[in-house]
């Protein structure tokens, strides 16, 4: 007997605690590959504007945020928490993908329900990490930037693919090195094993949503990489920070043309 695997990727979603989350999520993956999940495309689609997390972290604008430096008191922390932030929103993200659209390839939903599993394993290495610096996920203020971007592409797979992996996701390739940088010059070869791990899997992620943007671009007749520009324009999205991490967004599916346009300054509109 198959259950709806858009209900049960909301399920996963609305799960508050991080613990019980990472489980739903195993279990989630577990079901589809065990082909007890099946995509409906008469179900109706829940406006979701908040996922399931946690009372803690406390979410303050951006801007709010303290930036401690890595050699400041609970600096290293601080640093790691921030990552597992990202981790456990990037869950979220995956899993609303899986939940939201509708009518797509199998492989859609197989694929998004693979990365919210191993945002999971990632969320859950980084956790256990700050558990052994004697903090944990919670302590520290965090943002809320990343979620909101989902919201407002909650009506277009297309500008989803487009600005949560190809803009956000795809920052994360850019700012990993720089942190291992900096942890490498303290000695934490323990993080530096894991962001290994990270680094690795989230170029699969956005070549993932490289692959199902480009898919959405051919069956409307865009051209993707000018396309790309004005999603950008249009929703206000960041510009790469430079230095671009050009290996791993090459392997993530930009080509080198558009990373020479990405590399320059952000064209005035």
């Amino acid at each position: 007997m198959s259950h709806s695997l858009h209900k049960a990727a909301l399920a996963a979603l609305l799960v508050c605690d991080p613990q019980e989350k990472c489980e739903a999520v195993v279990q989630l993956k577990r079901d589809c590959d065990e082909g007890r999940l099946k995509s409906a495309t008469d179900a109706p689609v829940l406006t979701v504007t908040e996922p399931g997390r946690p009372e803690r972290p406390v979410l303050v604008a951006p801007a709010g945020v303290p930036n401690r430096r890595l050699g400041a008191q609970d600096g290293h922390a601080a640093l790691l928490h921030a990552i597992a932030h990202i981790e456990f929103n990037a869950i979220n993200l995956a899993l609303d993908c899986a939940y939201r659209f509708r009518c797509l390839p199998d492989d859609f939903y197989r694929g998004w329900i693979d990365v919210a599993a191993e945002e999971a394993c990632h969320f859950t290495l980084v956790r256990e990490r700050l558990l052994e610096l004697g903090a944990q996920y919670g302590d520290f203020p965090a943002h809320d930037g990343l979620w909101q971007m989902t919201v407002k592409t909650a009506d277009d797979p297309l500008a989803r693919m487009a600005l949560v992996p190809r803009v956000l996701e795809a920052r994360g390739l850019d700012a990993t090195p720089p942190i291992m940088a900096k942890l490498r010059a303290i000695g934490d070869q323990k993080t530096l094993s894991i962001l290994d791990i990270i680094l690795r899997d989230e170029i699969g992620h956005v070549a993932l949503g490289d692959h199902w943007f480009r898919y959405f671009c051919s069956e409307r007749g865009l051209e993707p990489e000018a396309h790309y520009r004005s999603l950008i324009d249009a929703f206000d999205a960041p510009w790469p920070r430079p230095p671009l991490n050009r290996p791993a967004r090459l392997a993530a599916g930009f080509s080198p043309a558009e990373l020479e346009v990405l590399a320059q300054p952000r064209p005035r509109r």
